[in-house]
């Protein structure tokens, strides 16, 4: 196997733990002495031990002047474990490989220092690029201190979220609806507005056998919320977070009963501040956030300048009607080249319907 083929197969170790590692970021480390890979490992959940301890673990012979692949430059500082650095130099690993470099401002440059420091030979910035593909979320976060933001919608091929009655089960079908819970897997937090919660009553959790659930966070301005909805019902389940912008002692406390966490982030308007919201969620290390709020609710996001990601999901079929909704309200831009700015997507295609995941151009 070539160099780039042993980095490749740490990308893929490290992509196992999709969804599992926030605030932490996806890792994966491999082995190689004298042409053949003797261990390998990745980092599996957040507080247990990183991608190259765990590699060296899974050594079948020493590793002492082995070469080691790992996918994020080693962390040299205490934590919820020990540094790697130490790890790798007691095991006497001759050089280390390094695909991305790590922002962390505890890390940022030292970790590689140490290794060239005690002897050990260091390539960066190897295949840093797919590497780097790991982790936009916790580049994000640990750089910014917010979540990451994504928006997801499903709309038809004419561009609608809902039938003029309201009414939007199923937009997609199944296969595509499956994703969607992947998704909400992969993200830590999912934010909904308070007439998705009064039109729909959804339980926003991830009905995939063995994957995690977001904490689920709803843009209540005045604490309309029911007690007898879903979510509040669920909320010692699921964690639940609800964003007023009013203070309403008695409802926090019947929320607070149930399970529920108030915050209150108020605007000039005693609305819900979604710039300030988003800086509590981060001080609470929910890292991402799924917005699968309604048209609304999108375009106040898109209103903050935060929103990093887009998935749209286009079901195959057209609706029509005037009054049926688009998937973002508001005034909106004035003309095409004042719009949101997307990449080219990537496409997915779940039976008659298809996934485009767009990045937002910065």
């Amino acid at each position: 196997m070539k160099a780039e083929e042993y980095m490749r197969r740490a990308i893929r170790l490290a992509e196992k733990a999709r969804g599992f590692t926030s605030p932490n970021p996806m890792v994966g480390a491999v082995i190689v002495k004298e042409g053949k890979i003797i261990g390998e490992g990745y980092h599996e959940r957040c507080g247990q031990l990183h991608a190259e301890r765990n590699a060296l673990a899974a050594c079948q012979e020493s590793p002492a002047g082995a070469v080691m692949y790992v996918t994020l430059e080693p962390c040299c500082h205490y934590g919820k474990t020990p540094p790697c650095t130490e790890a790798i130099m007691e095991a006497g690993i001759r050089k280390v490989v390094i695909g991305s470099r790590d922002p962390n401002p505890k890390v940022a440059g030292k970790g590689a220092e140490i290794l060239r420091e005690s002897g050990i030979e260091v390539t960066e910035d190897f295949l840093r690029e797919e590497c780097d593909a790991l982790n936009p979320i916790f580049f994000h976060y640990i750089t910014k201190g917010y979540p990451y933001v994504a928006l997801k919608y499903a709309m038809t091929a004419d561009g609608k979220i809902a039938a003029w009655t309201g009414k939007s089960q199923w937009i997609t079908g199944q296969e595509a609806r499956n994703h969607v819970h992947w998704l909400r897997h992969c993200y830590r937090g999912i934010m909904v507005g308070i007439d998705t919660v009064l039109a729909d009553d959804p339980m926003l959790n991830c009905r995939l056998e063995s994957l995690r659930s977001p904490v689920r966070i709803v843009c209540d301005s005045s604490l309309k919320i029911p007690l007898d909805s879903r979510l509040c019902r669920s909320a010692r389940d699921y964690p639940l977070i609800i964003a007023c912008g009013r203070e309403d002692e008695y409802r926090k406390k019947e929320l607070e009963k149930m399970g529920a966490e108030v915050l209150c982030c108020p605007d000039e308007n005693g609305r819900v501040s979604l710039d300030e919201l988003l800086k509590e969620l981060g001080k609470r290390e929910i890292d991402s956030v799924l917005v699968e709020g309604g048209a609304t609710l999108n375009s106040s996001m898109i209103q903050t300048a935060m929103v990093k990601k887009c998935y749209v999901y286009v079901g195959g079929k057209i609706l029509g009607g005037e009054q049926a909704k688009g998937p973002v309200a508001g005034r909106g831009a004035e003309e095409p080249g004042q719009g949101m700015q997307l990449t080219a997507p990537q496409v997915t295609v779940f039976g008659d319907d298809v996934l485009l995941a767009y990045d937002v151009k910065q």
